[in-house]
């Protein structure tokens, strides 16, 4: 993990950041199944209350050339500038980028609860209401999965600076809770 690349999202004022930023998210989430092998992870290094405009992936010097060989970015081309593969400044601290997953739809709560067989029908109506239903503040995207169009968001949150990286291995978004990425 001695090795970066960053992407910018180039300002557009017919295009928010932050839907550019879902779907480069997606199209780098479809080459990480296939080509990242848990090797690459990710940061938002302009993170705040939305993830910024700027992706950085993390991995190897050859992992990234590979990843970057394949064009997986190359239908956004337009929409952003993509720097070279960098080497890692030194001295620099460590974090987790982990997703984070809130149990946020009353209704879909519902309907789970029934089909597991936990609940009735009446009983699920009775005890989930809207009002349980839990918000994050993190910042997110709003992905589509390509197996049954239902939209949904992807939180993240960046966990706490380390002196010292961890290894470990990242999912096909490029998060871990365990592995950190260099943040700088």
């Amino acid at each position: 993990m001695n090795y970066y690349q960053d992407i910018l999202i180039l300002p557009d004022p017919e295009i928010a950041d932050q839907v550019l930023m879902a779907a480069l998210f997606a199209q780098l989430h479809l080459k990480l199944f296939h080509v990242g092998e848990g090797r690459i992870g990710i940061s938002f290094p302009a993170v705040g209350l939305t993830p910024g405009n700027r992706l950085r992936l993390h991995g190897s010097q050859d992992d990234l050339t590979k990843l970057a060989a394949t064009d997986w970015y190359d239908n956004l081309k337009e929409y952003i500038f993509c720097k070279s593969v960098r080497p890692v400044p030194e001295g620099c601290r460590y974090r987790t980028v982990r997703r984070v997953q809130y149990k946020s739809n009353a209704e879909r709560l519902r309907r789970r609860s029934v089909k597991k067989g936990w609940l009735t029908q009446e009983q699920a109506q009775q005890q989930i209401s809207v009002l349980s239903e839990k918000r994050g503040r993190l910042p997110f995207l709003s992905m589509k999965s390509r197996s049954n169009g239902h939209s949904w968001l992807l939180f993240f949150e960046h966990g706490p600076l380390r002196e010292k990286p961890t290894e470990g291995t990242f999912s096909s978004y490029g998060l871990s809770a365990v592995a950190t990425v260099p943040w700088f």
